[in-house]
């Protein structure tokens, strides 16, 4: 048999499918006497073990890897926190939550202490609880990092879905950033503090089916999280999907990083639009939207990490965690079953201020579309946004596309403190350059 199949694979290179396909090697060894009857067997087999392979996403050797296999991570301990004396309580009971600890440390002091997921991490020190009291009061309240240091600035909200800046002016720094000191009116009231907006997997589900009740939109889970969650897909298209080239969004990979998401959901709602541009758009390209790519981080209120303890933007090599690996391979799927091409993944973050992390290398399919959409948007909006273009280095979305399809790949980053309004023109305007540069494509 060794002559009708000369490749041989190390240990290191097996997978399922290829342990698979040599115990047939040597059933068929075994049977070469039956080799008429075997033969034709082996041969199905090997077709059908190694056309499933076909659509899954390959693995690719990054010049920088990074371990993305589980690590453990602490869970917060999900309770009220009932300082009945002092008469003031906290509490972290929903999907979104952080807060590790609370305490009254003196006078009208009380401390919250925040801890992040797992170490070591990027310092995104995200908190997010609810706080009230028997009667009217002014307590001071400590924001205590065990790791890192303070980043976002405080948002209070009466109804955990309209939410305002806490005034700079009840808000101190400690001088090594590690705590921040807030002036807080509580009362009976509930009040809701949070790093930023609270958007977790109800409320990302919610604006789904919202979505979904407009034309040429697809709602469905595709497959499941470490913790069981759902893998939320919003599928949009108009007409038939073969040969249609295709565009990914991917969001919250991070889960602090709110400003990104807002920036997304305002550039599927202009893709979604009743006009002429977007009605044509959607009838020339098919969109793939993944809203929520960390569905576990988000509801544990983590700060960066998934229910591995793995940062999901480093595991786009060889898809160790469940996240990367469902997404890749549905994307792979679709893209080959339809015999399409992928001709731009657009990965919406937050980080300190905006910022557009692109690749040096062209793109096969649509060379020059960053150049002229950047331009567009900074000319419409008057923004300063910086480009950041590097060559393939960590295993992260962007270099994913490229490597896996040849496509364009873009990080698209908000400031933390980017303005909401400001947010959602920009998402927009992006839509809208987006979809003029490609509409006339290829006529």
């Amino acid at each position: 048999m060794k002559n009708y199949f000369p490749f041989i694979f190390s240990n290191a290179q097996k997978t399922n499918s290829q342990f698979a396909f040599i115990k047939l090697l040597k059933f068929c060894k075994c049977g070469r006497q039956k080799k008429g009857i075997v033969f034709p067997a082996l041969f199905i087999s090997f077709l059908f073990i190694f056309g499933c392979r076909s659509y899954m996403a390959r693995p690719y050797d990054f010049p920088r890897p990074v371990d993305t296999t589980d690590k453990a991570i602490k869970l917060q301990e999900k309770k009220i926190y009932a300082l009945a004396e002092q008469g003031v309580y906290a509490g972290n009971l929903f999907d979104g939550a952080r807060l590790n600890n609370f305490e009254h440390v003196g006078n009208n002091t009380f401390r919250a202490t925040i801890s992040p997921e797992n170490e070591p991490i990027n310092p995104s020190a995200y908190y997010a609880f609810k706080i009230w009291a028997t009667d009217k009061k002014n307590i001071n309240l400590e924001l205590n990092y065990t790791q890192g240091y303070h980043r976002y600035a405080p948002k209070i909200s009466r109804d955990g879905k309209t939410w305002e800046l806490l005034d700079s002016n009840k808000v101190e720094l400690a001088q090594d950033s590690a705590s921040a000191f807030l002036s807080l009116d509580i009362s009976a009231d509930t009040l809701w503090l949070a790093a930023q907006e609270i958007h977790n997997s109800t409320h990302v589900r919610q604006w789904c089916e919202a979505k979904a009740k407009q034309p040429g939109v697809h709602f469905s889970s595709i497959g499941k999280s470490k913790l069981g969650k759902g893998f939320l897909l919003l599928d949009i298209n108009i007409g038939d999907a073969r040969k249609k080239d295709i565009i990914v969004v991917l969001s919250r990979q991070h889960p602090p990083e709110v400003t990104g998401y807002l920036a997304m959901q305002a550039f599927v709602d202009e893709i979604l639009a009743d006009n002429i541009l977007s009605n044509n758009f959607r009838k020339k390209y098919r969109l793939l939207v993944f809203p929520l790519m960390n569905p576990d981080g988000v509801d544990l209120g983590h700060w960066r990490h998934n229910a591995g303890g793995v940062d999901l933007n480093r595991d786009w090599a060889y898809y160790h965690q469940p996240e990367n690996r469902q997404v890749a391979d549905f994307i792979v799927k679709t893209v080959r079953q339809n015999k399409s091409d992928l001709i731009l993944g657009l990965d919406f973050h937050s980080t300190f201020y905006d910022v557009y992390y692109t690749n040096n290398k062209a793109p096969e399919q649509i060379p020059n579309f960053k150049d002229y959409w950047i331009t567009g948007i900074k000319n419409t909006i008057k923004e300063e946004a910086a480009e950041r273009p590097s060559n393939v280095g960590a295993p992260v979305s962007k270099a994913w596309f490229l490597t896996q399809f040849g496509a364009e790949g873009i990080t698209y980053e908000i400031g933390d403190s980017t303005p909401r309004d400001f947010i959602k023109k920009k998402g927009k305007i992006s839509a809208v350059e987006m979809m003029e540069l490609l509409v006339f494509r290829g006529e």
